[in-house]
């Protein structure tokens, strides 16, 4: 078998489709593995090939009951975890489900949880497009986050992007009316090709009015460390961000 083979051959999950992500064997830290051990059982949830009852997986997290009309927003790909926890510390109302597969991330991200005593936000370590696909239910979130995903910059590798046509239709039919899919990126010709799929797509709507079609940065998302960085070489960022609109057919 070819390299190439054998790179698509690794690349393909159980469920058939491409994966955007290699399960690399990175160190774990102590307190990595601890969090791991430890948060799992109480703020994770397993994979199942059966739809979640999402106002169930977070409860009364507001001390109020109205557990069920709390938006519910999906972060794919949480890395190391700061983003996701200080998006959901900064908006309590809102209950977060983050998506990672790497240990160490899914570790740190346990951490921010218990030290910041966030209660509503909980995570699945899995691969995000089966989850999507067999979890989440129709219509049953407020937003989508995918922030700086695996760029695969390689021409042969591009077919491993997570923002591609099959999985854009899945997520918007995933959205509630009025719900919005925010992607950003620091590589150009991602942000382009996410410009397109997402254009694409008949069930979106592009929220910006920019004449190059991309967004600027909203409030709610931070601005990490490494975008920081980037910024100050004169490196760009391109935030996509489109909704399903309220009044559009079902």
């Amino acid at each position: 078998m070819s390299d190439s083979n054998n790179e698509q051959a690794a690349a393909t999950s159980h469920g058939g489709h491409i994966r955007s992500f290699v399960l690399r064997q990175g160190r774990v830290s102590a307190a990595q593995l601890r969090f791991h051990e430890t948060g799992m059982p109480r703020f994770g949830i397993p994979y199942q090939p059966t739809p979640l009852d999402l106002t169930a997986v977070f409860g009364d997290t507001a001390g109020d009951t109205a557990g069920d009309r709390r938006p519910k927003i999906l972060e794919i790909g949480c890395g190391m975890g700061e983003t996701t926890a200080a998006i959901a510390a900064a908006q309590p109302d809102n209950d977060y489900l983050g998506i990672e597969v790497h240990t160490p991330g899914v570790g740190s991200l346990l951490k921010e949880i218990v030290t910041r005593e966030l209660g509503n936000l909980r995570v699945i370590q899995h691969d995000a497009v089966e989850v999507v696909r067999d979890m989440i239910p129709p219509q049953s979130l407020a937003g989508i986050h995918i922030f700086f995903p695996d760029p695969w910059p390689k021409k042969r590798q591009q077919k491993r992007r997570l923002i591609q046509p099959p999985f854009v239709h899945l997520l918007a039919e995933r959205l509630a009316p009025g719900g919005y899919l925010h992607c950003a990126t620091d590589w150009q010709e991602y942000a382009e090709q996410m410009l397109a799929v997402l254009s694409a797509e008949p069930l979106l709507e592009n929220t910006a009015h920019s004449a190059t079609g991309f967004a600027a940065r909203p409030a709610y998302r931070p601005q990490t460390k490494f975008e920081t960085r980037g910024l100050r070489l004169g490196h760009g960022v391109w935030d996509v961000i489109f909704q399903r609109p309220a009044g559009a057919p079902q």
